[in-house]
Formats: C-alpha cells, structure tokens, sequence
C-alpha cells in the first residue's frame, strides 16, 4: 500500500510539472510574433526603429514572465513536493 501511495506521489508531480511547463510553448510564439512584427514595423519606416525596440523589447520581457513562473511551479513540483507530500503521508499513516 505504501509503495503504491508513493509511487503515485510521484507519478502526479511528475505529471504535474510536465503540464506546467507546457505554459512555455505560449510566451514562446508570443515573443516570435512580437519581434516579427517590429521587424516589420521597422521595414516601413526605419526612422522609429529606437521606439518599436524599446516597446518590443518591454512587451517580450513581459510575456516571458510566463514562462518563469512555469519553470519554477515545475522545479517546485520536482524537487519540494515529493517530500512534503510523503511526509504527510507517513504522519497520517502513522510510521
């Protein structure tokens, strides 16, 4: 019984982490639209460069925020909630 308990533990963070950093795949093609279209921005008048730049670059640093707190919702589920998780489930089993 408690084998197959820890077992899912773990198989659930797993899974969990997995799920999370699947939040990557978005800032990822929000980035490559933004830069695409300041590129294109400044195709058609060169003379906006600086200001196209600066707003891209502000709107990826934004967007890859996302990804962040995926990364580190999937390093928590990895590394910390095993753990804890099998601490309360030795405390309520009592062992």
């Amino acid at each position: 019984m408690l084998e197959l308990s820890l077992g899912i533990i773990l198989g659930c963070c797993a899974l969990g982490a997995g799920a999370a950093m699947i939040a990557g795949i978005g800032p990822g093609i929000g980035e490559g639209n933004a830069v695409a279209k300041a590129c294109e921005a400044i195709g058609r008048q060169p003379e906006s460069k600086s200001e196209v730049t600066t707003t891209m670059l502000m709107g990826c640093a934004i967007a890859e925020t996302t990804g962040l707190y995926a990364l580190v919702i999937a390093i928590l589920l990895i590394f910390v909630a095993p753990g804890r998780l099998v601490n309360i489930l030795m405390n309520t089993l009592g062992k």
